[in-house]
């Protein structure tokens, strides 16, 4: 157990109102260790959670920020997927016909 801090000493000193009070003592105050404080940055799911709290919303919205906000992405990435699958069959059939009403008509291009 020697590797844990030993505990603050104080004294009881009596205030200008006449109640008494715990203080530190004047030698201990001059031998403390400085405290050291970490600071990370937030997570980015974290983000809109530590903005609703800070701006009073509640818990209401904290939840609704961890339950909605990933379900939200993934709506938005499940459609994005979606028309970008319709978008290239589009393509893929605007190709054939164009190649397919060229060969019929014989407007092709000849080979050289």
């Amino acid at each position: 157990m020697e590797h844990l801090p030993t505990p603050a000493q104080q004294m009881v000193v009596q205030l200008p109102d006449g109640t008494h009070a715990y203080a530190p003592m004047p030698m201990q105050q001059a031998q403390q260790q400085p405290q050291v404080v970490h600071i990370h940055q937030a997570a980015p799911d974290r983000t809109a959670q530590r903005v609703a709290l800070g701006t009073g919303m509640g818990a209401g919205a904290v939840a609704s920020a961890v339950y909605f906000g990933p379900l939200l992405i993934a709506a938005i990435t499940s459609m994005a997927v979606s028309l970008a699958v319709v978008a290239l069959v589009v393509v893929a059939v605007g190709w054939v016909t164009v190649t397919v009403v060229r060969t019929v008509a014989g407007t092709a291009k000849p080979k050289r």
